[in-house]
């Protein structure tokens, strides 16, 4: 676990490591290029999970299973919020159901934290959690990523996912969402790519966000403009910062 900047999240926890690029908005991820630091700092957990193309850290489709990593929420004596495998995608493929369930079970073992899992794979989500032996967890929100139109069809596949809360990421927002509703779905975060290569951000893209927002009642939370320098940028839209979260009853 490690404490965090995201602004939406108290800290994160990494019970998986790795992943496979599998659309527009991994282009320029931030976890590749973590783990290759982190592989340059003699971390073994992640080695070998990147390699160098074209002068940058790309996903080698390798992953690590945090046996350890396992045991470490319980640990945990106050309340957080966490942001689950943040270097990761819990839902990949080639993440064993086995150990998906062993995921499942330290969150339900530790009820006092809230977990936010977001995925890129909201089908195969949906098809694990639908299955016997797992519970829907009230202290677990399930997200997934949606940068553009060409994947807003994972909305309608998040709604088929059982889940105490449902969410969305919109970030990076590299593209009109137009064709998306909310409904069913409690959260949203918008935020634009940020980095030296960095793809902006139309405003309009945001709007359209932000009315789906108010026509299905989910709370809006805008993480950043992005950019080269994403702080300078800042996170004020339509005049005023947006932290807006999901009502929740547990």
């Amino acid at each position: 676990m490690s404490e965090t900047s995201i602004e939406w999240t108290d800290a994160t926890w990494n019970p998986v490591a790795g992943c496979t690029i599998m659309s527009a908005g991994c282009t320029n991820c931030y976890a590749m290029r973590m783990a290759a630091r982190l592989d340059a700092m003699g971390m073994e957990k992640y080695r070998g999970l990147t390699r160098k193309s074209g002068g940058r850290a790309k996903w080698t489709g390798k992953l690590y299973l945090d046996e350890v990593a396992l045991t470490v929420p319980a640990s945990w004596k106050q309340p957080r919020t966490v942001f689950v495998n943040s270097m990761s995608d819990l839902f990949h493929p080639d993440v064993p159901v086995d150990f998906i369930r062993r995921v499942w079970n330290a969150m339900g073992a530790t009820r006092r934290h809230t977990y936010q899992i977001l995925t890129k794979r909201p089908d195969r989500m949906a098809d694990v959690l639908g299955a016997a032996g797992f519970e829907v967890l009230p202290n677990v929100w399930l997200g997934t990523s949606v940068e553009d139109a060409r994947v807003v069809h994972r909305l309608d596949e998040l709604r088929q996912v059982p889940a105490a809360v449902r969410f969305v990421s919109f970030e990076p927002l590299i593209g009109s969402v137009a064709g998306g509703r909310l409904d069913g779905i409690q959260w949203a975060i918008v935020g634009g790519e940020s980095g030296p290569n960095a793809r902006p951000m139309d405003p309009a893209w945001i709007d359209e966000i932000f009315d789906m927002c108010n026509d299905a009642s989910a709370a809006f939370f805008f993480k950043q403009w992005g950019g080269k320098n994403k702080k300078a940028a800042g996170r004020a839209y339509r005049g005023r910062t947006w932290d807006d979260m999901p009502s929740v009853s547990v």
